[in-house]
């Protein structure tokens, strides 16, 4: 079974590294499994891990407000 790096895991899925490692962090997606090579703790993701979390992507809440977002609020504060 090939394994790979949360960096390699992002490039795969379209997305940062950070942006990958912040959402497990934060408990939005499952986490690999850890292994501890040469004394350092990396998160090894399986292509069936990573496939699952790319049917989670579109589900996940950034934090961040797009333009359109904000038209829409703005539009539904002024009809009410």
């Amino acid at each position: 079974m090939e394994m790979f790096s949360t960096r390699q895991a992002a490039k795969m899925l379209g997305i940062n590294a950070s942006t990958l490692s912040r959402y497990v962090t934060a408990g939005k997606i499952p986490g690999p499994k850890s292994a501890q090579l040469g004394g350092m703790s990396m998160h090894l993701w399986t292509e069936r891990e990573i496939e699952r979390v790319r049917k989670l992507l579109p589900n996940i809440e950034d934090g961040r407000t797009t333009r359109h977002q904000k038209q829409a609020r703005k539009s539904t504060k002024s009809t009410s």
